[in-house]
């Protein structure tokens, strides 16, 4: 992780962006105290993110979308 002042950084902010898009993250100092932090950010996925616990190994069957049998919703009725 690299420290830079605000003037080194304003004076070579395209060097240093590149270093940032290359992984490296940087602080930002005013007098050496550190008050931001600038880091790449994370590349979109190619792929849709699978929804879930099971990570995208579940599959449903057309079955799963039909309607409930009637003994099965009269008993949630029930309550």
């Amino acid at each position: 992780m690299m420290r830079l002042n605000v003037h080194e950084a304003k004076t070579h902010l395209s060097r240093y962006l590149d270093r940032v898009q290359g992984g490296e993250t940087i602080v930002l100092c005013r007098r050496n105290v550190p008050i931001a932090e600038i880091r790449p950010l994370s590349q979109p996925l190619d792929e849709p993110r699978p929804v879930g616990l099971d990570r995208g190994r579940l599959r449903l069957t057309r079955s799963f979308f039909e309607p409930l049998p009637d003994e099965i919703i009269d008993s949630f009725e029930a309550l």
